[in-house]
């Protein structure tokens, strides 16, 4: 099995999930969370997309229901050893196979929690679910608590990071290469996944972002290609990712020339990010990473131009995301712990003028600040 971490490691993640159920008070969990599950057992698959359940009873006994084209996927990357399958039918009710399991972990009566935050959990199959276990059981939701073992990172998973950070410096050392007047944009973003995949790295979790002219002024992918004109603008939001780690970044290159207004906004960005990597401090409220970066902004006179975020933990996520929880903004009170992993964003979009600026790189929490995971340099680009 490709099990991309040791079994003492697997065991210690299993050990922190019962204990974090104990302490919420329940009999089982139900994981419709790929990341959940690749986090627990090493299952590695976008079957997600279709009804999918992994169980984790008080005795620490996992069970996966899925599909067929799943069965040997599960095998084949993970550790879990009973897995059911739900056959493909007209009429398939996959939740009473659900049902069947817990009955057999004999959770009738049991308090079983639920994580609803899901991308693999319609609301139709949400509805089945409540439906098929009602006067059953008792569904508590749960959908934080593996986020809040998975936020902080071992030292196995950061050296999982380091790698996906080098990966995406060798992206942005191929977009700087790819980038000049007239240059295509596919041209640009082939010569950066390509320098990923060439890494050993995989596909990011999302579309990485591109946008030109007018276009560098948005912040997610939209369809369509261009060459750059002459004089242009380039946005550029992308990771590196490696066993799905993500180490994201985000850089705005001037085409031609540099403008006074880039220039100006670049400056005020660069302030802000080096701002919020201080305010970057163990048993800190991430909200007060926020408010760091918006008074700089603010004080530039970019409130009307910034964004309510200015970034969000990164970790092993699976599409169509590689924002995983939490993030920064205005009250957040989550605290910050040492080993956690942040994308630091400081985006400026200035529809006035046009003109957009975005620099942006990944940092690990240390025990007294945090450390740029990125060689990169945030100097303005201009090709």
């Amino acid at each position: 099995m490709p099990l991309h971490f040791t079994r003492e490691e697997f065991d210690a993640r299993k050990a922190r999930a019962l204990a974090a159920m104990e302490r919420a008070g329940l009999d089982a969990l139900l994981m419709f969370k790929q990341e959940s599950m690749f986090y627990l057992t090493g299952y590695d698959s976008f079957g997600f997309v279709y009804f999918q359940c992994l169980v984790l009873d008080r005795d620490g006994r996992f069970t996966l229901l899925t599909r067929a084209p799943d069965l040997r996927q599960a095998r084949h990357t993970s550790l879990v050893e009973d897995i059911r399958i739900w056959a493909d039918r007209a009429g398939a009710t996959p939740v009473d196979d659900l049902k069947a399991i817990l009955a057999e972990r004999r959770l009738a009566g049991k308090r079983v929690g639920i994580e609803l935050e899901a991308y693999g959990l319609t609301g139709r199959s949400l509805r089945m679910v409540e439906a098929s276990l009602d006067g059953f059981c008792t569904l508590a939701e749960a959908s934080d608590l593996m986020d809040r073992l998975r936020v902080v990172k071992s030292p196995a998973e950061l050296d999982f990071v380091r790698s996906a950070a080098a990966l995406a410096d060798d992206s942005w050392d191929a977009a700087l290469a790819a980038t000049r007047p007239g240059a295509f944009e596919g041209d640009i973003l082939a010569a950066m996944q390509a320098a990923v995949l060439r890494g050993d790295g995989d596909l990011p979790a999302n579309d990485p972002i591109i946008g030109s002219g007018a276009g560098a002024l948005l912040c997610r992918y939209f369809t369509g290609r261009r060459h750059l004109d002459a004089e242009d603008q380039l946005m550029l939001e992308f990771a590196g990712s490696y066993r799905h780690y993500h180490a994201a970044m985000m850089r705005t290159i001037c085409v031609g020339r540099a403008t006074p207004r880039h220039k100006a906004l670049h400056a005020a960005a660069v302030e802000a990010l080096e701002v919020c990597e201080a305010a970057i401090r163990p048993g800190q409220p991430m909200g007060v990473v926020f408010d760091a970066h918006a008074r700089v902004m603010d004080v530039h006179g970019l409130k009307a131009h910034r964004l309510n975020a200015c970034g969000y933990s990164l970790g092993a996520t699976f599409a169509p995301n590689w924002m995983d929880w939490p993030m920064f903004f205005h009250g957040n009170p989550v605290e910050v712990a040492p080993d956690m992993v942040f994308f630091l964003h400081m985006i400026v979009m200035d529809s006035d003028s046009g003109t957009a600026m975005a620099p942006g790189h990944t940092v690990r929490v240390t025990a007294n600040g945090c450390e740029r995971l990125s060689r990169s340099s945030l100097d303005l680009a201009v090709r």
